[in-house]
């Protein structure tokens, strides 16, 4: 994988041709339709909990439904290798076509599963099974759209066309809000939450056929056909992109020095910053969606520009620098996002402190992802009361043994303990015991809801928008630089893997982990230091390790 010769220089200045647009218009369009499917189930996280995770509390049914979206992105690597194998030796275009059925059809059936009262245990299990072949299609779907436009694009033009591509999963975000917002407001939002969640599901079925259609219309990549003509193709691409060290090095590097850092930022400005809205500062939820919307809409041509860009100067200093900025800004941004968005919870940090006096020995971090983990000691249930109810407190030794207290204002609440306890008396004294620290909270100032005619709104959606051009500068270049460290013969399989590693496993487990690093310490900005310190891990690697690829010739023989 040495970096190849330079093209001629008619091939790195000719103009995209009409066929080599219509190609990235379908291969952007497919993949706009196939990132809406994957994340409408994110969107959804708070009603999706409160129907197939009903059988815990609702923090424990929160969590568990961010794990549930996060096994998604835990398989991901594996599509990458199963059909970044097919797309080398068989062909990018009939790959690609094979992912988007299998996505399509996993997300239309989401929308016909009975949930957790009609089934029971199965409901869950059901879920997660479609959201695994989900991401078991996406790990394909990415790499395939990539490398797909990338080897169709003329040579100095290669960000400006592929960034396309990294626009895809903003826009699929974007349209899978304004669907769900348009049925949020003629269903209602009873209804919505009761069954009219499924519909925008079923939808995906109209754009799945869609997608097929247009990708039917297209011819293989000329790299490839060249490639095959010439008897160059890989008879054992994973094997040989990654079975000698030289080879895994470079993965490595393209994942710690890269992907890593992008996917972080990618997900703390855009799920995150949904779910801080919406879970943290009780944005209502209609609201939130249509301010990220409207960043959406505001920051989605910044991945172009910096695609642009990158042809201009680099990959390199575009994605790090992001990778730079998303570090040194991150924590400034929310906590100007919660001042903005929930006034009254700011004030309420300030003038009325929470204290939790625990055990510390019975204190739990409660990241589980296989969901077998109980967290019943009165420590754990008290953190995550406080982190449901968005609060921040400090701690305070208490006696070994002792049971937790939680001081609010004049109100001090001792804690029960659950291990032990039937189902049932869990439930009721659970019931009871969140009832208590609502009053508490309330009665010191706390807002059950952020209300929304004090959010500032042009200042939240000015913040929104900020962290959106943060995720373009470390992911518009991207998909070009990775096409481009990789030779022809296993590029699908190598560019995919440290792809769907970085996002799948560093970006995709971000909104629980960050949720439970709250819990833990007690500080709702506490989550935000996972992406800031992979963000500054990327930018060291990157800034010593990752060359510059810009000006390397994909077509040289390999």
């Amino acid at each position: 994988m040495t970096q190849a010769a330079l093209a001629p220089a008619e091939s790195r200045t000719r103009p995209m041709s009409s066929q080599e647009k219509r190609v990235v218009f379908a291969s952007s369009i497919g993949t706009v339709f196939e990132w809406y499917d994957f994340y409408l189930y994110g969107s959804l996280a708070s009603i999706i909990a409160k129907n197939f995770f009903s059988n815990v509390n609702p923090t424990a049914a929160y969590i568990f439904a961010l794990l549930a979206f996060a096994a998604g992105f835990a398989v991901r690597p594996f599509g990458a290798v199963i059909f970044g194998r097919i797309g080398d030796m068989v062909g990018r275009k009939y790959t690609f076509l094979i992912t988007i059925l299998i996505m399509g059809l996993s997300t239309f059936l989401v929308g016909l599963l009975p949930t957790y009262h009609a089934i029971g245990i199965m409901a869950p299990v059901l879920l997660i099974v479609l959201r695994m072949l989900q991401g078991l299609a996406l790990g394909g779907e990415y790499g395939g759209a990539a490398v797909f436009v990338a080897e169709h694009a003329p040579q100095r033009r290669r960000g400006y066309y592929t960034s396309w591509i990294q626009t895809t999963a903003t826009v699929g975000l974007l349209l899978s809000l304004v669907i769900i917002q348009i049925f949020r407001s003629v269903i209602g939002e009873e209804d919505f939450a009761l069954y009219g969640w499924r519909f925008p599901f079923l939808v995906s079925f109209l754009l799945l056929v869609a997608s097929v259609w247009m990708r039917l219309q297209l011819n293989e990549s000329p790299a490839f056909r060249q490639m095959k003509a010439q008897g160059r193709g890989s008879r054992a691409p994973v094997s040989e992109a990654f079975g000698t060290w030289g080879n895994i090095k470079i993965g490595l590097i393209a994942l710690l020095g890269g992907t890593a850092g992008q996917a972080v930022v990618w997900y703390t400005g855009q799920f995150y910053a949904l779910f801080f809205l919406t879970q943290t500062l009780k944005v209502d939820q209609s609201l939130a969606n249509m301010l990220m919307a409207g960043a959406l809409i505001l920051g989605a041509p910044f991945f172009v520009l910096f695609g642009w860009l990158s042809d201009r100067v680099g990959r390199k200093p575009i994605i790090l620098g992001g990778c730079l900025l998303a570090a040194l800004l991150l924590m400034p941004i929310f906590k100007t996002l919660t001042f903005a968005a929930n006034p009254a919870l700011a004030q309420a940090q300030i003038s009325a402190p929470v204290k939790l006096i625990a055990d510390s020995s019975q204190c739990h971090f409660q990241f589980d992802p296989v969901g077998n983990g109980e967290f019943l000691s009165s420590c754990d249930i008290a953190k995550a009361a406080l982190a449901n109810a968005a609060v921040t407190y400090t701690t305070e030794a208490a006696p070994a043994g002792a049971a937790a207290r939680i001081s609010i204002g004049s109100h001090d609440i001792e804690v029960f303990n659950g291990n032990g306890m039937e189902k049932a008396q869990l439930k009721s004294q659970s019931a009871a015991f969140d009832a208590q620290v609502t009053k508490a909270l309330t009665e010191a100032g706390y807002p059950l809801r952020a209300d929304p005619a004090q959010v500032n709104k042009p200042l939240v959606l000015a913040l929104l928008t900020s962290l959106i051009i943060l995720v373009a500068m470390a992911y518009g270049p991207i998909a070009a630089q990775l096409v481009e460290l990789f030779p022809t013969r296993i590029r699908y399989t190598a560019m995919s893997l440290p792809y769907h590693i970085g996002n799948g496993w560093f970006g995709g487990f971000l909104p629980p982990l960050a949720f439970a690093m709250v819990a833990a310490r007690g500080d709702i900005y506490f989550g935000l230091w996972y992406p800031i310190g992979i963000a500054a891990m990327t930018f060291i690697i990157g800034l010593l390790l990752i060359p510059e690829t810009k000006d390397r010739n994909i077509y040289a023989s390999d």
